[in-house]
């Protein structure tokens, strides 16, 4: 068995022909904007990966989505991380049918039918402020919701046909709650500028998409039980599993494409080709220990959420680590003569730039250990 054949494996037996589609083009040109890979994503029917067999789509467990992750951040660490919020809007839209009114089953079909991509208006905060604090809010106006602001960057902004965004939305009483919005890409108000400006997972699509006295159907937004920087509910518990093991897995993938190398150039002592596979493998083992928990557990609590952003960390570790011996190991002529080593290794670094940061979370994640409720702040 090689390296990276049972994540391969996963890939070809939910999306076949995917993993050759994107091995078809060299790395530089699925990494750019205008990158062929999510086009191929979207004819392979990846849409479908999370939607519940039930609403006719493929019904991936959590084991299968990390491992499939892995093996797309591996050929395209772009479409790793676009794919992860499509993923991570779905998954959460899936956990918003068990409270909503019933329509949400139906844009669930209307994705696997359509092949329909959906982007992540989630808030991911800045420094300082709460990621449960969006930066689009949510008013009621006669017999409409209006949403105003914007979310940057916002993956698949390009790609998308719904936007999925958190809001922040006052109830009857007045207190503000966080709601989940759908909004169809199409929608009067809707608009994408510029935002990345870094030649780095570029392919991602990640631009700044704003909403601009953008007006729904109350029944497309759905309000949570979860005031800013409160105690998270079940949805937002299920959204942040999805998310964290999803998105470590796709940058382990990334990590992997250059350990890859490596072991095919096969110049490296065989303790320092072991070792590399040992870290990598053991970080992608911990995802692995709390996806199948997701998968045996009908109930997902604060408990799964440590052991998810534990094992979070865990890989970036492993990923800084192994990519700064994986680049010396394949050589000063390795780097003079191509820039994918560098690219693969400046890729992988990104799962350090996503929320919760490290830092933000070592007092809550502390108290947690105490048996204090889990904040994600």
């Amino acid at each position: 068995m090689a390296f990276l054949d049972t994540e391969r494996a996963v890939l070809e037996a939910l999306l076949p022909g995917l993993d050759a589609a994107l091995a078809r083009h060299p790395l530089a040109e699925l990494e750019q904007p205008g990158s062929p890979a999510v086009a191929a994503f979207r004819e392979a029917g990846g849409a479908a990966l999370l939607v519940p067999r039930q609403n006719t789509g493929i019904g991936a467990d959590p084991l299968q989505a990390v491992r499939l992750q892995r093996a797309v951040g591996a050929r395209c660490p772009s479409l790793a991380v676009a794919t992860t919020m499509h993923h991570f809007s779905v998954a959460s839209l899936v956990e918003t049918a068990k409270h909503g009114a019933g329509f949400e089953w139906m844009l669930l079909e209307a994705v696997v039918g359509k092949r329909m991509l959906l982007a992540s208006g989630f808030a991911e905060g800045h420094t300082g402020q709460s990621i449960l604090r969006p930066s689009i809010r949510a008013e009621r106006r006669g017999g409409e919701v209006v949403l105003n602001g914007s979310k940057k960057p916002c993956s698949l902004a390009h790609s998308m046909d719904l936007l999925t965004a958190s809001v922040l939305m006052a109830d009857d009483d007045g207190t503000e709650r966080l709601a989940v919005a759908i909004v169809p890409a199409e929608t009067e108000g809707v608009s994408v500028r510029p935002f990345w400006r870094s030649t780095v997972l570029a392919g991602a699509e990640s631009e700044e998409v704003v909403l601009a006295d953008v007006r729904l159907d109350p029944q497309m937004v759905v309000l949570t039980d979860v005031t800013a920087d409160a105690v998270l509910d079940s949805l937002h518990v299920a959204g942040f599993l999805w998310f964290e093991l999803l998105m470590s897995a796709g940058y382990l993938g990334t990590a992997s494409a250059l350990v890859e190398r490596v072991l095919r150039a096969g110049r490296a002592p065989a303790a320092v080709r072991a070792a590399l596979v040992t870290d990598l493998d053991a970080a992608m083992l911990a995802v692995e220990a709390v996806a199948r928990s997701m998968r045996e557990t009908p109930d997902w609590g604060e408990e799964l959420l440590v052991g998810a952003l534990t094992a979070r960390y865990a890989a970036q570790d492993a990923i800084a680590r192994t990519t700064a011996a994986a680049q010396e190991a394949l050589g000063g002529m390795a780097f003079i003569g191509s820039d994918e080593g560098a690219y693969l290794a400046s890729a992988s670094a990104g799962l350090a730039f996503h929320p919760p940061s490290r830092g933000r979370m070592a007092e809550p994640l502390c108290a947690a250990l105490d048996g204090e409720p889990l904040r994600v702040g």
